[in-house]
């Protein structure tokens, strides 16, 4: 605690800057400044009375879709719930023991899905950052984002972004999240890094738009395969309250992915002078290329006092040393025509090429049949998109197909509807005839038994989503029909051993959720909930979800110090019921269906100091408090625990020079 009042301490003396509102006296602002005065304003850090500030709205933040937001230094129950390693809200997802490791995923609805294939190894991907993940910047002043938060054992997790306008018309930004974290558990280091710069552009005249953005992700994971006695985990026991004493499978296996991106996203209006009707170039290209390899020196683990050999994957081709990789390039290119009028919305016609090759260094020759090299594949796709967005309505509709020889087709439908600032409805349906992800069709292992070669069809997708967010609570269902549905399945025959396989349900699955969330305050306290319901229409357990997920917030917020310092505190709940989670495969990083255990039911008790002083927010929490009350029966997968009580504290500070 005292590190936490020190820091407090030392903020409160630190002179920074901070944005304005627009009121009065932005409007005296504007009125004093030209805007190029305004884009190069900076604050005087030594007499803040007289410095020029620029309103919030010249700090933007812009998506890949345009969407526009700012730069938000206020402290909310929201920045609360985005204050962790993937820096966003992540209800619904149950992270693993160590930070940096995969997630249970305990929504459904949590997925989104593309038409196109993806490499899979999808238990590595949480915190891969997508193209639609990166965001670019507009800024009036240079600004600095910090971002800094404690780990598990012997390490730390930061994020640290740049972000500068050299005039109006062109900024750069740099970013770098980093993790490393010993963990609790033996073998089960994290230790990540997700470089970013983006850069954006446009001419004087406003013809020509460019974002571009360049990305270097790697993950390192030590995988432990899970804790091999799980009655010394949930006994009491204190000498296996040091986690590091408990046995697992795996004690020098370890995963590792790298990926690097170079991405543009640009347009060029025909017409020279921007009118009701006008007409638009469009290109977008993306070059990604990544590999995942799967390490493990020693291929037979012993189990328990009497040491008993297991092979964990089954029989391997070589007696140690195993070391799995798989490479993977793609390059996407949408080239397009765009024509916008004012009073008809935004009519596009687009044709794609998407170009994959997925592969290894060997043929291989198996009494089940050969497992080539590779597989890659040159998809081309056309389609239209229609915009449209006046007064209270917002719609987007796009449609595409394959004109090559692949089955592959998109139908994505929104439309938003906003009655007024505090109601809004958006409706959403999707249609999707999906290709498989690669790893389902290919993969090769020193594991005989991770060893395959497929042919399957094509998943089919039907989901529509309904979202209510109004003055009194937010709502939203969603119904998901899957055809085809592929999956991983557990083909173990021995109780230690994971052997797990592709597998395509060839019945219809039917799932139907409901979200709902509202805030009650009174005086100076808050009490937030979101509480989610999914229900499986299914023949076999395939798709095995919890029935109810819950996260309940009670928390008191009050000014201190004559309004110097802003203060938040409360309790957090977070709660499952018991069903047949996934487990995970460290092979392929991916989880399977198994349905011989059950986790679940177990609470999850948080209570966290925060506080603003200026534009820096400082977190102090305690993490699952409750674990010594309710017995150690709390799990992420069937060998997987979840997290003891710990103490984490950090902060997020923003810059404006």
């Amino acid at each position: 605690m005292r590190y936490l009042l020190f820091i407090l301490f030392l903020l409160s003396l630190q002179p920074v800057s901070s944005q304005e509102r627009r009121s009065e006296k932005v409007s005296k602002l504007d009125k004093k400044f030209t805007p190029t005065q305004r884009n190069e304003a900076k604050t005087d850090s030594v007499d803040s009375k007289t410095a020029k500030k620029a309103p919030y709205d010249y700090y933007r933040i812009i998506s890949l879709q345009k969407d526009t937001t700012y730069v938000d230094t206020s402290l909310t129950i929201k920045k609360e719930y985005e204050y962790n390693y993937l820096r966003k809200d992540i209800f619904g997802l149950l992270p693993f023991a160590n930070e940096g490791q995969t997630y249970t995923v305990l929504d459904y609805g949590y997925k989104k899905f593309s038409a196109f294939p993806e490499i899979g190894f999808s238990g590595k991907h949480f915190n891969y950052m997508k193209p639609d993940d990166i965001k670019y910047y507009s800024v009036a002043t240079p600004i600095t984002e910090l971002y800094f938060k404690t780990v598990m054992e012997q390490g730390q997790n930061v994020d640290a972004l740049i972000s500068v306008n050299t005039s109006e018309r062109f900024n750069m930004s740099v970013a770098f999240k980093g993790l490393r974290s010993l963990g609790k558990y033996i073998n089960q280091l994290s230790s990540t890094g997700n470089f970013r710069f983006t850069s954006s552009y446009n001419t004087l005249n406003k013809r020509y738009y460019l974002n571009l953005h360049f990305t270097g992700q790697d993950f390192l994971n030590g995988e432990n395969g899970g804790i091999t006695t799980l009655e010394d985990f949930e006994g009491e026991e204190t000498a296996f309250q040091n986690r590091a004493r408990l046995e697992v499978y795996l004690r020098d296996a370890k995963t590792f992915m790298k990926a690097k991106r170079i991405f543009f996203d640009h347009n060029f209006r025909i017409n020279s002078k921007a009118g009701n009707n006008n007409l638009y170039l469009t290109h977008q290209f993306n070059y990604e290329n990544k590999f995942f390899e799967y390490n493990q020196k020693t291929v037979v683990s012993t189990v328990g006092e009497e040491q008993t050999q297991v092979y964990r994957f089954g029989d391997a081709f070589v007696s140690s040393g195993v070391n799995d990789k798989t490479r993977y390039n793609r390059m996407y290119n949408k080239v397009g025509a765009v024509y916008e009028n004012a009073l008809l919305g935004k009519f596009q016609f687009f044709a794609e090429d998407f170009r994959y090759n997925y592969y290894y260094n060997r043929i291989l020759i198996l009494p089940s049949g050969a497992v080539p090299s590779s597989i890659n594949d040159e998809i081309n796709t056309v389609g239209g998109q229609y915009q449209y967005r006046k007064n209270k309505w917002n719609g987007t509709f796009l449609y595409s197909n394959s004109i090559s020889n692949q089955s592959l087709s998109n139908f994505d439908a929104q439309l938003t509807y906003k009655l007024n600032d505090k109601n809004e409805f958006l409706f959403q349906y999707q249609m999707l005839n999906k290709i498989p992800d690669h790893i389902f069709n290919l993969y090769q292992s020193s594991f005989v038994a991770y060893n395959w070669y497929n042919n399957f069809k094509n998943e089919k997708i039907n989901n529509l989503e309904v979202t209510a967010k109004t003055q009194w609570l937010d709502a939203s269902v969603q119904v998901s029909s899957l055809n085809d549905h592929l999956y991983f399945s557990d083909d173990s025959t021995e109780a230690q051993q994971q052997l797990i396989s592709p597998k395509q349900y060839n019945k219809t699955i039917n799932y139907l959720s409901v979200k709902v969330s509202r805030e009650f305050k009174w005086w100076k306290l808050a009490l937030d909930n979101t509480i989610l319901y999914q229900q499986v229409d299914q023949e076999d357990d395939i798709l095995n979800v919890p029935q109810i997920v819950s996260r309940n917030t009670l928390y008191y917020t009050d000014y201190f110090f004559k309004k110097a310092l802003f203060l938040q505190t409360g309790f957090t709940l977070n709660y499952f019921t018991k069903y047949y989670a996934n487990d995970y495969n460290p092979v392929t990083a991916e989880a399977f269906v198994q349905n011989t255990r059950e986790i679940g039911e177990f609470p999850m008790v948080d209570f966290f100091v925060n506080a603003r002083i200026r534009q820096t927010r400082i977190f102090f929490k305690l993490e699952h408090l409750n674990s010594k009350m309710t017995g150690n029966t709390f799990y992420n997968a069937p060998n997987y625990p979840y997290r003891d009580f710990m103490i984490r504290f950090g902060l997020v500070w923003n810059f404006f020079q």
